[in-house]
Protein backbone atom coordinates (compact mmCIF):
# COMPACT_ATOMS: atom_id res chain seq x y z
CA UNK A 1 0.00 0.00 0.00
CA UNK A 2 1.67 3.53 -1.20
CA UNK A 3 2.11 6.04 1.69
CA UNK A 4 -0.62 8.58 1.64
CA UNK A 5 -0.14 11.53 -0.87
CA UNK A 6 0.16 15.12 0.38
CA UNK A 7 -2.16 17.66 -0.04
CA UNK A 8 -1.08 19.74 -3.01
CA UNK A 9 -2.68 23.05 -0.85
CA UNK A 10 -0.04 22.61 1.84
CA UNK A 11 2.45 22.45 -0.78
CA UNK A 12 1.11 26.13 -3.11
CA UNK A 13 0.62 27.69 0.38
CA UNK A 14 3.69 26.23 1.45
CA UNK A 15 3.53 25.62 5.03
CA UNK A 16 4.49 22.76 6.76
CA UNK A 17 1.38 21.37 7.55
CA UNK A 18 -2.73 22.26 9.06
CA UNK A 19 -2.98 24.97 10.86
CA UNK A 20 0.44 25.86 11.01
CA UNK A 21 0.35 29.59 10.03
CA UNK A 22 3.10 31.07 8.05
CA UNK A 23 4.04 34.56 7.30
CA UNK A 24 4.05 35.67 3.57
CA UNK A 25 6.17 38.46 3.31
CA UNK A 26 6.06 38.78 -0.47
CA UNK A 27 2.31 38.64 -0.84
CA UNK A 28 0.80 41.62 -1.62
CA UNK A 29 -1.97 42.64 0.55
CA UNK A 30 -1.74 39.79 3.48
CA UNK A 31 0.78 39.03 5.71
CA UNK A 32 -0.15 35.63 6.95
CA UNK A 33 -1.61 32.18 5.29
CA UNK A 34 -2.61 28.96 6.99
CA UNK A 35 -3.99 25.46 5.64
CA UNK A 36 -7.18 25.02 7.94
CA UNK A 37 -8.45 21.86 8.88
CA UNK A 38 -11.17 20.88 10.86
CA UNK A 39 -12.82 17.40 10.90
CA UNK A 40 -12.15 17.00 7.22
CA UNK A 41 -13.24 20.20 6.08
CA UNK A 42 -9.55 22.02 4.64
CA UNK A 43 -9.55 25.59 3.53
CA UNK A 44 -6.76 28.14 2.49
CA UNK A 45 -6.62 31.38 4.55
CA UNK A 46 -5.10 34.37 3.76
CA UNK A 47 -5.19 36.68 6.41
CA UNK A 48 -3.70 40.08 8.11
CA UNK A 49 -3.12 43.42 6.46
CA UNK A 50 0.85 43.17 5.07
CA UNK A 51 3.28 45.93 6.60
CA UNK A 52 1.05 46.63 9.94
CA UNK A 53 2.20 44.85 13.54
CA UNK A 54 0.07 43.55 15.50
CA UNK A 55 0.21 44.86 19.32
CA UNK A 56 2.30 41.66 19.59
CA UNK A 57 1.92 38.79 22.85
CA UNK A 58 2.98 41.21 25.35
CA UNK A 59 1.30 44.56 24.81
CA UNK A 60 4.17 47.43 26.84
CA UNK A 61 2.61 50.84 25.95
CA UNK A 62 -0.82 51.55 26.98
CA UNK A 63 -1.62 52.39 22.92
CA UNK A 64 -0.24 48.63 22.03
CA UNK A 65 -2.46 47.30 24.95
CA UNK A 66 -5.89 49.56 23.62
CA UNK A 67 -5.28 48.53 20.09
CA UNK A 68 -4.96 44.69 21.08
CA UNK A 69 -8.50 45.20 23.17
CA UNK A 70 -10.05 47.26 20.40
CA UNK A 71 -9.16 44.22 17.69
CA UNK A 72 -10.13 41.08 20.55
CA UNK A 73 -13.59 43.35 21.33
CA UNK A 74 -14.36 44.49 17.39
CA UNK A 75 -13.75 40.91 15.94
CA UNK A 76 -14.76 38.72 19.23
CA UNK A 77 -17.64 37.30 17.04
CA UNK A 78 -15.28 36.25 14.40
CA UNK A 79 -12.58 35.11 16.24
CA UNK A 80 -15.25 32.69 18.07
CA UNK A 81 -16.58 30.96 15.05
CA UNK A 82 -13.17 28.78 15.25
CA UNK A 83 -10.55 27.57 12.72
CA UNK A 84 -11.92 28.35 9.58
CA UNK A 85 -12.27 32.22 10.10
CA UNK A 86 -9.60 34.38 9.31
CA UNK A 87 -10.07 36.39 12.69
CA UNK A 88 -9.35 33.17 15.02
CA UNK A 89 -5.65 32.92 12.57
CA UNK A 90 -5.43 36.57 13.26
CA UNK A 91 -5.71 36.27 16.88
CA UNK A 92 -3.96 33.83 17.44
CA UNK A 93 -0.70 34.60 15.68
CA UNK A 94 -0.92 38.44 15.19
CA UNK A 95 -2.84 39.62 18.03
Amino acid sequence: MPAKKRDPRLARAGVSGYNKPKRTPNHPTKSHVVVAKEGDKIKTIRYGQQGVSGAGKNPKTASEKARRKSFKARHAKNIAKGKMSAAYWANKSKW
